[in-house]
């Protein structure tokens, strides 16, 4: 049969057909990316959340850290681990949704219906770039902002009295090394507390306080005292029997108030003006830090695209670990250049790019490799 050439209605057919399937590819990646980015990101997290939560129950138990303290901290240092769980969960989940689709041979139709490796790279941006923009938000803005709240709590915290801090069972050593308070019960909304254990030392000698309750008061000069009601005293040298047992009614035991240490502030938690107005080499490696995230992420997603292939000869495991090998020595190097900036061993451009820099060269490699391979193959056909 003779051809006949097209209509032009047949020709706008097509054109308009054509960004519609566009658009629908498109659109079903990003769903389902995000539908496999969520329980990723949730599992992470929730490994976080209970790995800080064991830490900061642990150190509430020993007496270091206040109970009351224990949700905020838990709050900010998950705030603070939020830029890598998104950046790694951005990785997986393009790496693990572009590896079904080769085991369940979904990449094969969709290369047979004319879609290319290099067009996966506009979905892949259209999902990763909202997700960078927050892992930068995070990095340069919210997460510093955490660790200074964290560092004014802990201070607020350790700058208590010893009483307030005092949590019910649970021996507590004072501030001033002098003194182990024990309290059995607390009555809250009460300025009141049951079964009371004071130890103190005076003099190179050992005192002991048993009362059954206690209560503080102010006097009028502004100094606090803890009051213990029926109680009895115990005072001698260790190792002597020469003890004397004394009964009372009440005694004042002052307290003392503890004046809030002034430690050094982690670069972690300066903030980003902060280290652009004040520049040194570890400010400039912190930065370089925080601008690296978002960056790499970025990297990171790309990178994925090359890194799904499945090659059922090698095992369907073998590209996910090459993948996580390869994740890692990227985050540890970004580390180590990091840590030559803050040294002065490199300069600053070359931290900040350098690595990026080798990243991005070996996606373009893996990526014409690809290329390379899927074209053989239709030559080979």
């Amino acid at each position: 049969m003779p051809d006949y050439p097209q209509t032009n209605v047949q020709k706008s057919k097509r054109q308009e057909s054509k960004p519609l399937r566009t658009g629908i590819f498109h659109r079903s990646l990003v769903r389902e990316f995000a539908g496999m980015g969520v329980p990723v990101f949730a599992i992470l997290l929730g490994i976080v959340v209970l790995t800080q939560l064991i830490r900061l129950l642990g150190e509430s138990v020993s007496g270091a850290l206040a109970v009351d303290g224990i949700l905020a901290l838990l709050g900010f240092s998950a705030l603070n681990y939020l830029p890598v769980l998104l950046s790694i969960s951005l990785f997986l989940s393009v790496l693990l949704t572009l590896t079904r689709g080769y085991r369940d041979s979904e990449m094969v139709v969709w290369f047979c219906s004319g879609i290319g490796l290099t067009r996966w790279i506009r979905p892949v941006m259209w999902y990763a770039l909202p997700v960078v923009g927050v892992i930068a938000l995070l990095s340069l803005v919210l997460s510093p902002w955490a660790l200074s709240k964290a560092e004014e709590f802990k201070n607020r915290l350790n700058s208590r009295d010893d009483v307030s801090a005092a949590t019910p069972g649970v021996f507590r050593e004072s501030k001033h090394d002098d003194r182990v308070y024990f309290i059995e019960n607390l009555e809250t909304g009460k300025n009141r507390v049951g079964n009371v254990f004071v130890q103190s030392v005076q003099h190179g000698k050992a005192g002991i306080m048993v009362a059954r309750e206690g209560l503080q008061e102010t006097a009028a000069n502004g100094d606090r005292f803890l009051v213990l009601l029926n109680g009895t005293r115990y005072e001698g040298s260790p190792g002597h029997y020469d003890f004397r047992i004394v009964e009372f009614e009440r005694y004042a035991v002052r307290i003392e108030s503890a004046s809030a240490k002034q430690d050094v502030v982690p670069l972690q938690s300066l903030s980003t003006l902060y280290l652009l107005q004040n520049r040194s080499s570890w400010n400039t490696a912190e930065l370089e830090w925080r601008l690296g995230l978002p960056l790499s992420a970025l990297i990171l997603a790309l990178l994925a695209i090359p890194l799904s292939f499945v090659n059922p000869r090698a095992g369907r495991s073998l590209n996910l670990i090459m993948a996580l090998v390869i994740y890692m020595l990227y985050n540890n190097m970004i580390s180590v250049t990091n840590a030559w900036v803050g040294q002065e061993k490199i300069g600053p451009m070359l931290g900040l790019w350098g690595i990026h820099t080798l990243m991005f060269v070996l996606m373009v490699l893996l990526f014409y490799r690809r290329l390379s391979v899927f074209s053989l193959r239709r030559l080979v056909r």
